[in-house]
């Protein structure tokens, strides 16, 4: 619509707004987007990191509003975006971009490597701001109950970036595994092809030269002083303790995201892990497996969750005679398995298929039809309905949680007993400094 048109104010649009935002949930129809279109032109976005997957991100959300503040330590990253959005404000530091922009923003965007998304969102968040934040939520198990209890406390809608969370097929199967079509799940498996970046290895030695424009103090953020070095960045980083989350942290949120929302795998009794190794306390290990333990709850019996990486897949006791993909999920019941090839859940596979070829699927627990990942939580935020993004803070950070715990069994080196409602490990005490970490001075949360 064109700007020149008379147009409610962000606070009238938002107000209006959520009666039509909460249609769209009721009726399941995808026309009902086209009654809001109007007020979430309304919507002022900043976003923080804005190259890589901030760049789709950048323009998801400008698809939604007005994107009105750009944040990037790279500033040859930042003008080449800029360049897209030259009425937008630039910013190297996004705590000097948050506080300045203040009313004229509201909602923001978080698309940092892992170690700063806490960090922002949480500054963002009670600075009244709606939050969008890539995954895996946060860097540490302390980091993601910190980010939904300030959501929370704050009453914004937020949500995390695993947009196969809107795919059709995900939500159908939830519906699926709920309604028992498999029988009572024992078992789950999840596999990806990360890493796929440099992993397993030492500090490099010497330094390089700090690129032009490159802000190196404020990459490191919250993480441990260090000389700046092209192993690190760009997009090196997943693989470095202090900035990445490795293998699992990257994809177990969205290849475990389907099975973990279905059978509610949240606050695992245990973990162990298995790897090539941590490499002096500096990169994740080349490959692991990681076997999560579940109580049972109202709803199902115990359950286990392997995950694999770095070319580790499951079994043919698991698999059968499936031509294994490179990523997918296997949930395995008393009476069948499921199936989901691929990362996002985009599909999935009752087997064996004899047996089901006449199932009849059960009534959704979820919306089938999704208007998108992004316009989801621009409805959300429309409605003021933090429920109606689905991968919002209140799942989003349990299920970052259950794969963060893998991380730090990987790098306590043996099985850890975790009690969720405390947020403590019980069998190794000197493990619990790995749920999180000391900032550097000028970085809190």
């Amino acid at each position: 619509m064109s700007k020149k048109y008379f147009l409610p104010t962000r606070r009238e649009a938002m107000q209006t707004g959520a009666a039509v935002g909460t249609a769209f949930w009721v009726t399941g129809s995808l026309p009902v987007l086209a009654n809001t279109r109007f007020k979430m032109e309304k919507i002022n976005f900043a976003c923080i990191g804005v190259e890589g997957k901030g760049s789709s991100d950048t323009d998801g959300v400008a698809r939604e509003g007005t994107v009105v503040g750009l944040c990037d330590i790279d500033e040859s990253r930042l003008d080449k975006k800029a360049s897209r959005y030259p009425d937008a404000k630039k910013y190297v530091d996004y705590r000097e971009m948050i506080p300045e922009l203040g009313d004229k923003v509201d909602a923001v965007v978080v698309s940092t490597p892992d170690h700063s998304h806490a960090c922002a969102s949480v500054m963002a968040m009670k600075a009244g701001k709606h939050v969008y934040v890539q995954k895996p939520m946060a860097w540490s198990v302390n980091e993601a109950r910190i980010m939904r209890k300030v959501a929370k406390e704050n009453k914004v809608c937020t949500q995390m970036g695993n947009q196969g969370t809107a795919e059709r097929a995900l939500r159908e199967a939830v519906g699926v595994l709920r309604a028992g079509a498999i029988g009572k799940v024992t078992e789950v498996h999840a596999w990806t092809n990360r890493p796929i970046w440099p992993q397993g290895e030492g500090r490099p030695t010497g330094t390089t030269v700090i690129p032009a424009g490159l802000h190196w103090d404020l990459f490191l953020g919250p993480a441990a002083e260090r000389p700046f070095h092209e192993s690190y960045h760009p997009f090196k980083w997943r693989g470095w303790l202090d900035f990445g989350t490795g293998a699992i942290g990257d994809m177990a949120c969205h290849t475990m995201n389907l099975p973990v929302m279905a059978l509610e795998l949240f606050d695992p009794i245990s973990v162990v892990a298995e790897s090539t190794g941590i490499v002096e306390n500096e990169t994740y290990p080349k490959a692991s497996k990681i076997v999560f333990e579940f109580a049972a709850n109202a709803n199902r019996g115990p359950v286990k969750m392997f995950w694999y990486d770095g070319g580790n897949t499951p079994g043919t006791d698991v698999i059968g005679d499936l031509k294994i993909p490179k990523s997918g999920s296997i949930t395995i019941g008393t009476e069948g398995k499921l199936y989901s090839p691929q990362d996002y859940g985009q599909a999935y596979q009752l087997l064996p298929e004899v047996k089901f070829k006449d199932y009849v699927k059960p009534e959704p627990v979820l919306p089938l039809k999704s208007p998108g990942h992004y316009t989801e939580w621009a409805l959300a935020i429309a409605a003021g309905d933090p429920t109606q993004a689905i991968s919002n803070f209140e799942y989003a950070a349990r299920l970052t949680e259950t794969a963060l715990l893998g991380n730090v069994a990987l790098r306590a080196g043996a099985k850890i007993e975790y009690d969720a409602k405390e947020g403590k490990i019980t069998n190794i005490p000197d493990a619990n400094k790995l749920l999180g970490r000391e900032y550097r001075k000028g970085w809190s949360l």
